[in-house]
């Protein structure tokens, strides 16, 4: 049996509140997103935990904007930790720094770019994993 996976709903929600004054709050966020290539299913699917997570938590740089559009999120690659490494094209840096909030906003921001993004002089990219970047200067 073979299948593709065209589309991925991801929902969450967080339930807060005062049990004896009876009130409660409950935040529910679900996105959906299209995939074009189902190799990328559990980026996405990271990805798009992550940024409901952080709408959940109420950070302010990812909060969901009016008309259902995603705010582009602030990271600074040089608060990341980065190692050197060799590959077939070269030199690069790879980070897995996934306590990191500046780490998790960037992987925020390469799935909307379909995992990969250039930036600051420096292309971006997510290796299939899902929990690796690899960065390197463009010449």
């Amino acid at each position: 049996m073979s299948f593709k996976v065209r589309k991925l709903t991801v929902g969450k929600g967080k339930t807060e509140g005062d049990e004896k004054a009876e009130r409660w709050t409950r935040k529910y966020y679900e996105v959906e997103v299209s995939i074009d290539d189902e190799h990328d299913i559990e980026l996405a699917k990271a990805s798009v935990e992550g940024l409901i997570d952080g709408w959940l938590t109420g950070s302010k740089e990812i909060e969901p904007q009016q008309g259902g559009s995603v705010q582009q999120s602030k990271w600074n690659p040089d608060k990341i930790n980065w190692v050197q490494a060799e590959g077939t094209s070269g030199p690069y840096e790879r980070s897995e720094d996934l306590d990191n909030l500046d780490f998790k906003a960037m992987l925020k921001d390469l799935a909307a770019h379909k995992g990969k993004m250039q930036r600051d002089g420096s292309f971006f990219w997510v290796f299939q994993n899902g929990t690796t970047v690899g960065r390197k200067k463009r010449k």
